[in-house]
């Protein structure tokens, strides 16, 4: 493809998907219907001009963004919150693999499908999506949710099973194309040295080199680390035989409990953000809508039924497993659809000539309009289960891996100077939760000794007042020194979180008014103040009553100043 088709290209997928974007925001079913209908509309499968043939090849490609968004996911995930999943992983998650499997390939057998076909079949449904899901609930802020943790953990077992799975495959081809090449106990102990060398260097190895690199102000090569330590846990994992996406999972993990994760999520949002999107775009291209209007009846039919079971199966289990029938429901519906592995194991199986071409397509089908569909089922999911919650009773409020508690209802601090320490000791002192960024490693580090949430970052950076859940925040201070940094902080805060206050530090009062006029709710002139400090307390040295001194300092303050400032 040359430069011009390329843009050509470029041009239409950007219209079709800008405009679908805004049509199923107003809608109500969120970007990602707009995209998979996008990638209908610019696919080969559907009259008008389309951007290529090669849509496995595209998907292949943006498979890179479900690696990046499991990076994420990790990064606000701890290894102890991830230990507190093992029964909804083991547990939960693989009852649900067995019982759907055995029931999607039951229903397969029924109508007379081949034993192998139908237990491909019945394997490959039984997995859910987990880019779709997770970047939906990632998006509505609910991954620490209830319902959010327990679809997390059966995601997580899915992703797991995929390995045996697709080792199964061979098997069922024949003898002929199955040969073990290397003995069990070799693989095991590659599989062990593998995750031992991401553990490594997610732990020493990549915290060390961003922690030099923060010192020199080096941003190109801190993100350049960063997307190498991606990659080398998403390769590591899969020569040990992984998946790709929890290698980058394992390696967000073992970051997540880096002062630097913050930042490190704020400069991987845009990439993941862009491939992500060209996934779901991608998956809307394998739709085949003329292979669905030639038989509709049967499409209908395998669609209803594998959302039914799975619906049904992934219910029982969760009432099973102590959840009440609201999260049941939620959950159920959530995890209704087939997921972005099934491309891979149908794939697999068509070209060991495990299942013929038309039981090929028929899945493909069923699993990109199931995903098309999981938007308005997770909608249809949380209305049903409201039925069944007190109407008193709030969602659970996803919270980020901090010591101090949840997003919602604390402070933001920018900036761990001499105010900045100041501010979160007496924050401290009040019981009142707050988190605080600092793109100097050595107050970040100061903060970590004082017990304090200091994580590194830089404030005027909207990716990572995103990242740090502004918009649950009930203030943000900002106590930066550099007039530009904060300017641009209170100017991402208005237009991306109008509602939230911002006071500031300011150096003088130009550069007050200057915040003020910027959008800051208050700003103080530091030297303004030092200044009716020091007048302060030469007042009450002389006598003057300690009213009068604090009717003055108010009066002072409310006419911004006016009384004492020398330009007047």
């Amino acid at each position: 493809m040359d430069l011009e088709s390329f843009i050509s290209s470029a041009v239409i997928l950007l219209i079709a998907a800008s405009l679908m974007i805004i049509l199923f925001k107003r809608l109500g079913l969120g970007s990602i219907a707009g995209l998979l209908v996008a990638g209908i509309i610019v696919g080969p499968h559907t009259p008008g001009p389309y951007i290529t043939t090669h849509v496995e090849g595209v998907r292949s490609f943006a498979e890179l963004g479900v690696v990046l968004l499991l990076f994420v996911i990790g990064l606000e995930i701890k290894p102890s919150r991830l230990w507190s999943l093992r029964r909804e992983v083991f547990g939960l998650g693989s009852l649900q693999i067995i019982f759907t499997a055995s029931a999607i390939a039951g229903f397969a057998l029924l109508n007379n499908w081949p034993w192998k076909a139908s237990l491909v079949i019945g394997l490959t449904m039984a997995v859910s999506s987990t880019a779709l899901v997770m970047e939906m609930l990632h998006d509505k802020g609910e991954i620490a949710s209830p319902h959010g943790s327990s679809a997390f953990g059966v995601l997580l077992m899915q992703d797991l099973a995929i390995v045996p799975m697709l080792a199964l495959i061979p098997v069922l081809a024949g003898p002929e194309t199955f040969s073990v090449s290397i003995p069990g106990w070799k693989q095991l102990g590659i599989v062990v040295g593998l995750f031992l060398l991401v553990f490594g260097f997610g732990k020493y190895v990549v915290p060390f080199a961003l922690e030099k690199l923060a010192h020199q102000r080096n941003r190109e090569g801190f993100v350049v680390v960063m997307m190498l330590s991606v990659f080398l846990a998403a390769w590591a994992m899969h020569r040990a035989g992984l998946s790709f996406a929890l290698g980058a999972f394992l390696m967000g993990v073992f970051l997540s409990v880096s002062r630097y994760s913050m930042q490190i999520e704020a400069y991987i949002e845009p990439y993941k953000g862009i491939l992500i999107g060209l996934f779901f775009v991608a998956v809307g291209m394998s739709i085949d809508l003329r292979s669905i209007v030639a038989s509709p009846l049967i499409f209908v039919e395998y669609a209803l039924v594998v959302i039914c079971i799975k619906i049904v199966i992934m219910f029982v289990l969760c009432l099973l497993f102590g959840l009440d029938r609201s999260l049941a429901i939620k959950i159920s519906f959530l995890l209704a659809q087939g997921g972005e592995f099934g491309f891979v194991l149908l794939s697999s199986a068509k070209a060991l000539s495990v299942i013929d071409n038309n039981t090929f397509v028929m899945g493909i089908e069923v699993i990109s309009v199931g995903m098309l569909f999981t938007p308005l089922m997770a909608r249809l999911g949380n209305f049903i289960a409201g039925y069944f919650v007190p109407k008193n009773e709030g969602e659970d409020q996803a919270s980020f891996p901090d010591e101090e508690g949840a997003a919602k209802g604390r402070v933001i601090l920018g900036g761990y100077g001499r105010v900045g320490h100041v501010v979160a000791v007496l924050l401290r002192a009040n019981q009142i939760p707050f988190i605080a960024f600092d793109n100097d490693p050595a107050r970040v580090a100061k903060g970590k000794d004082d017990g304090f949430p200091v994580y590194y970052g830089d404030i005027a950076n909207p990716a990572l007042l995103a990242a740090a859940r502004a918009e649950q925040a009930v203030l943000v201070v900002l106590t930066v020194a550099r007039e530009d940094t904060t300017l641009q902080a209170i100017s991402h805060m208005r237009n991306n979180y109008p509602g939230i206050p911002v006071i500031a530090r300011a150096r003088d009062l130009e550069a007050s008014g200057k915040l003020i006029e910027a959008g800051a709710t208050r700003a103080f002139p530091e030297l303004m103040e030092t200044s009716l400090r020091l007048a302060t307390d030469a007042l009450r040295m002389v006598g003057v009553p300690v009213d009068n001194i604090d009717l003055l300092l108010s009066d002072a303050r409310r006419r911004d100043y006016e009384l004492v400032d020398p330009g007047q």
